[in-house]
């Protein structure tokens, strides 16, 4: 493969929309592979949505979505597909899988240098032509465009965070203690590798990186949403509430009532909601 800057395309095929309804215009989907400024293969698809039936228009009026998934989530996961589908009715949409996840090299430090994973999805957009981006990210995903949208300003137009950490090495629920056990442990990095098909880094971070709470205040004057379900298993809901105080006024908080966590707890009614804010915000 040859090299080059972040977002860079290493290898990609085009082939059709596998649910595109007879008697409709043709829809194809572009799957590459993006090259990270630190040297990682991203496995990304980008599907045209709205923008091919009105021809008329360049991409650079329509708005793309980014989407960035939970951990042990990937660009063909049936959760992504759906929330792919759903945003596809808004605009673009660009999904891919984080580093250690489905078929992009790199192993996972699960939410660290994502954000490069993330950058050069979004520079892949831009190159296509796309004048306005929403980052779109759910869990590790939420707490991952957080972090992009401080660290890398100006490169979005629009961030939402759904069911996301505040805080870095939270362990008060359950599954959070399950999940430290599968990052930590050698043997559960295995199960993980294995049977949820994620592969961890083994080193620790060092140093930590900015955390979601910090990384929020440096997003403004980039529009900021902020969304969580109060029966989420994962992160209650102190959580948002201390990223919506970080955001001040800069910032849209959703507390959604009976919602749990991530892409399988967010509706379809949801997803729309959430298009229609990004559409009005990214310009």
């Amino acid at each position: 493969m040859s090299t080059g800057p972040a977002g860079h395309v290493a290898r990609s095929t085009v082939r059709p929309h596998s649910e595109t309804p007879r008697g409709t215009p043709v829809r194809t989907q572009t799957r590459a592979f993006l090259r990270t400024s630190d040297g990682v293969d991203i496995d990304a698809v980008y599907d045209p949505g709205a923008v091919v039936y009105d021809t008329s228009r360049s991409p650079a009026d329509h708005p793309v979505f980014v989407v960035a998934h939970g951990f042990t989530g990937a660009v063909d996961r049936p959760h992504v597909r759906r929330v792919a589908r759903a945003f596809a009715r808004y605009g673009a949409v660009v999904t891919f899988s984080f580093r250690g996840h489905g078929a992009s090299g790199g192993r996972s430090t699960v939410g660290d240098r994502e954000v490069l994973d993330l950058a050069a999805a979004v520079g892949w957009v831009r190159e296509l032509g796309h004048a306005r981006v929403g980052t779109v990210g759910f869990s590790m995903g939420g707490s991952v465009v957080l972090r992009h949208a401080a660290l890398h300003p100006r490169q979005t137009d629009a961030v939402v965070s759904v069911s996301a950490p505040a805080r870095w090495y939270y362990r008060g629920t359950a599954p959070m203690r399950r999940l430290h056990w599968l990052v930590t442990r050698p043997e559960g990095r295995m199960v993980s590798r294995y049977g949820l098909r994620t592969r961890i880094h083994h080193r620790d971070w060092d140093p930590v990186p900015l955390s979601p709470v910090e990384a929020v205040p440096r997003i403004a004057p980039t529009p900021l949403l902020i969304v969580h379900g109060d029966a989420d298993g994962y992160f209650p809901v102190d959580h948002p509430r201390m990223l919506a105080a970080a955001a001040a006024d800069q910032g849209e908080l959703w507390l959604e009532p009976g919602m749990g966590h991530a892409e399988n707890a967010a509706s379809d009614e949801l997803l729309g909601r959430i298009g229609e804010w990004v559409v009005g915000r990214a310009g």
